[in-house]
């Protein structure tokens, strides 16, 4: 059984039970889990939200968040980009590209939802539709071992390069997909291995990405990811402390404007948490109840000074979600909290 996160005067376990209830109201009966009421989904996002179900109890919905992307899964194993609810139970393609790391990311959920539930028929009946995802996404590696970051829905290779979040999420992603195979009988070394390359990259080979430092998530993902470790880790976190953060407040979306994004905030968060800066996590945390409404949900972001909010009025399915995750990782509450924190950082 799951056990609720509790963080006094950070996040109550009450407060993670109504944000669960904010996404499974959002969730179609279809399974699928929309960015807001009537408004698109990716699978990325989508199996956040039901990694976050997971940690706030709702197993129920999760597990039928991972059944609707089993549904959909197209034959050569991936998700297009965005998905629209056409009624309750069906939907339409609302972007048809597909982005690899989008599709890579069931391999995490369903490895956190194994964590949380210890359900092996659950992930027996799953393990088929991350090894399609996963080899579907190695199949489009370059000759450096990186992964494109996208293509078109015929699998024409539109853009030629491979960015460094997405890259530090999928060789995340399969990890978690070889320990599912672990988990079911099926070894899949050679996802490790791939793994190793990516990291290798990451570390080593900045110029081997499309630039994108402008973006927060380039500053923290490798951390947070365990693509960069140690002292490493620390080293990268302290240089973009001040490029990125607005004390008191949260984490910039760009560098370049006073945009603070509750999602951003709760990464960055997750990212301390994963070196075992479990101080810097809590107080990032805590900057995002100024995004929280009354019913559970999270405001996309606010600019600062006059705290405008930004999209207007636009309360997103994975800010809550990450906020929830973050709030696991530090309190050590459920199965799946040491997703992204070994054990070993956490205080005693």
């Amino acid at each position: 059984m799951t056990t609720i996160p509790d963080l006094p005067g950070v996040l109550s376990s009450d407060e993670v039970v109504s944000s669960g209830e904010h996404l499974a109201r959002l969730q179609t009966d279809s399974g699928m889990i929309p960015w807001w009421p009537g408004g698109h989904c990716d699978a990325w996002n989508h199996v956040e939200s039901a990694m976050a179900l997971d940690v706030a109890g709702f197993r129920k919905q999760a597990e039928h968040a991972y059944e609707w992307l089993a549904d959909i899964q197209r034959p050569d194993g991936s998700w297009h980009n965005y998905y629209l609810a056409d009624g309750d139970r069906d939907m339409t393609v609302d972007e048809a590209k597909v982005d690899t790391n989008v599709v890579a990311y069931v391999a995490t959920g369903v490895w956190h939802h194994w964590r949380c539930t210890k359900d092996r028929s659950f992930v027996d009946n799953l393990w088929p539709v991350v090894e399609k995802a996963l080899d579907y996404v190695l199949g489009l590696r370059r000759d450096n071992g990186l992964v494109l970051w996208a293509v078109e829905a015929d699998g024409t290779r539109t853009w030629d390069y491979a960015l460094l979040t997405g890259s530090s999420s999928i060789q995340h992603a399969l990890r978690c997909g070889a320990a599912v195979g672990l988990a079911t009988g099926s070894p899949r070394p050679d996802w490790v291995e791939a793994a190793d390359v990516m990291c290798t990259l990451i570390k080593r080979e900045p110029l081997a990405f499309q630039p994108k430092t402008r973006w927060a998530m380039d500053w923290y993902y490798p951390v947070l990811t365990g693509a960069v470790t140690e002292e490493d880790a620390k080293i990268r976190l302290t240089d973009g402390w001040a490029q990125f953060s607005m004390e008191g407040r949260g984490i910039r979306c760009v560098w370049d404007e006073p945009w603070i994004t509750a999602s951003e905030t709760a990464e960055a968060s997750l990212a301390y948490a994963a070196i075992g800066e479990f101080a810097t996590a809590t107080d990032l945390l805590a900057w995002t109840r100024s995004h929280r409404r009354d019913d559970g949900s999270y405001l996309t972001g606010l600019v600062y000074p006059d705290r405008l909010v930004f999209p207007e009025n636009e309360h997103t399915s994975y800010t809550a979600a990450a906020v929830l995750l973050a709030a696991d990782a530090i309190a050590g509450a459920s199965g799946g909290s040491d997703l992204f924190v070994a054990n070993h950082l956490r205080p005693a």
